[in-house]
């Protein structure tokens, strides 16, 4: 995953107002259009929210918690990769927990957290569909089954070298 450049606040704005264009005629659509702005821009702007909250009829407060409530989106900007563990019952249950803690010390970021240099953005899945195969990850979307401390490591570092 390469880094793409960073769009300004104005152009950020312009890919939410066709975001809110294309769901203009849809009723109680924030969710799609907070999926639609996340994947367009990899994070919602908090400089967007009113301009999504007046589209909708809804309040900034309203937008916002929907922001914060669900941990899948993003008020900042993610790293050039992002990982995910994931936290259900079946990973955890094979050692998630332990993979998960080696992830933050190896990173030196907290799980919602990014790396300093910008390399690594650190997000919990809540169940990824690898539970035969837990404890699971994705890098980037691509995801690993049965992944151990060692293996996590060569991932990370192999997705370094690609940066």
């Amino acid at each position: 995953m390469s880094e793409a450049p960073r769009l300004s606040a104005a152009d950020e704005l312009a890919e939410v107002r066709r975001v809110l264009a294309a769901h203009a005629d849809e009723q109680g659509a924030l969710l799609p259009i907070l999926h639609e702005v996340q994947d367009t821009l990899g994070y919602v702007p908090s400089h967007a929210v009113q301009t999504i909250a007046d589209a909708q009829n809804l309040s900034r407060a309203e937008v916002h918690g929907v922001i914060t409530y669900y941990h899948h989106f993003r008020a900042e900007p993610p790293g050039r990769h992002v990982i995910q563990i994931c936290r259900a019952e079946a990973c955890q249950s094979m050692g998630a927990d332990a993979l998960l803690a080696h992830a933050e010390k190896h990173l030196g970021c907290a799980v919602h957290g990014t790396t300093k240099d910008g390399a690594f953005t650190l997000e919990p899945a809540f169940c990824l569909g690898l539970c035969a195969s837990s404890p699971a990850m994705t890098l980037d979307d691509e995801p690993h089954a049965r992944v151990t401390p060692h293996r996590f490591e060569t991932l990370v570092a192999q997705a370094g070298d690609c940066a």
